[in-house]
């Protein structure tokens, strides 16, 4: 039997805290520590384990710690331009990008990764 990856999770931080307006310019970092903790405890409502989760944060949000459960990738440029690099990593591997952003969803489409938006986090 292959022993196949797990479905790579890859949660756009900025633009999913950016989808509710719950204060969260206010403290970027807190609000991306929130959302990290909310994955960490809930994972991937209506996806089976296993998944690894990989919440991608940029500019202010950066400095995040990973957590058992929740990879932290922080981004030294674009959150954008991370994500496409972490769904081009590897090709054969089912790859699920969480996003509302348009050029975002076209750009990791094209590299084969299923797209679905913020409120399936939230």
């Amino acid at each position: 039997m292959e022993d196949r990856a797990p479905l790579l999770v890859i949660v756009d931080g900025a633009n999913v805290v950016g989808s509710r307006p719950d204060g969260w310019w206010r403290d970027r970092k807190g609000a991306a520590e929130r959302l990290r903790d909310r994955l960490a405890e809930r994972g991937l409502p209506g996806r089976p384990t296993p998944v690894e989760l990989v919440l991608v944060v940029e500019g202010a949000a950066r400095g995040v710690a990973s957590v058992p459960g929740v990879r932290v990738e922080s981004a030294p440029g674009s959150g954008d331009d991370r994500i496409v690099e972490l769904a081009a990593e590897d090709p054969g591997r089912p790859r699920l990008v969480v996003t509302a952003d348009r050029e975002l969803r076209s750009r990791v489409t094209e590299l084969g990764a299923e797209v679905i938006g913020p409120s399936a986090l939230l």
